[in-house]
């Protein structure tokens, strides 16, 4: 299976089971604190996307002019803008999973693991002598 299927068939099911789990929780505990604990959820995800992103702005920002590459707050960043837009889905696993996004700590864990494969597949595409399909720039001058 490649992909694209993979893709499809993930982005099918999961509102299916999204909605599987918000009527099995709500019959287990009832409408109202079911909607309640999305409403929560929300909030705190809102709240977290707030400072988090703060954060990791000022850490673009300083590292700018540090005069070093921001990668690792860029994904970050990245991260964090998933986070919140799985807290706007309804539903408990994209609350779930946009929370894992927008704490520092797992957070971190996702971050090295996007850079790392993006790395490695890049290194992938590009085997053997990187010298070889560089460009080097500089000035030419005739003499005669």
């Amino acid at each position: 299976m490649n992909i694209p299927q993979l893709a499809w068939i993930t982005l099918l099911s999961l509102p299916v089971l999204e909605v599987y789990l918000l009527i099995k929780i709500g019959s287990s505990i009832g409408f109202i604190p079911t909607i309640m604990l999305l409403v929560t959820a929300a909030t705190i995800g809102t709240g977290l996307l707030r400072t988090q992103g703060l954060a990791i702005w000022l850490r673009v920002q300083q590292s700018l002019l540090n005069g070093e590459l921001p990668a690792v707050e860029l994904m970050d960043g990245f991260v964090i803008l998933a986070g919140g837009v799985l807290l706007l889905l309804p539903g408990f696993l994209s609350d779930l999973a946009g929370l894992l996004c927008l704490l520092p700590q797992t957070r971190k864990l996702i971050t090295e693991w996007l850079l790392k494969r993006r790395f490695e597949q890049q290194a992938s595409s590009n085997p053997g002598n990187t010298a070889t399909n560089s460009t080097i720039e500089g000035e030419y001058r005739r003499e005669e």
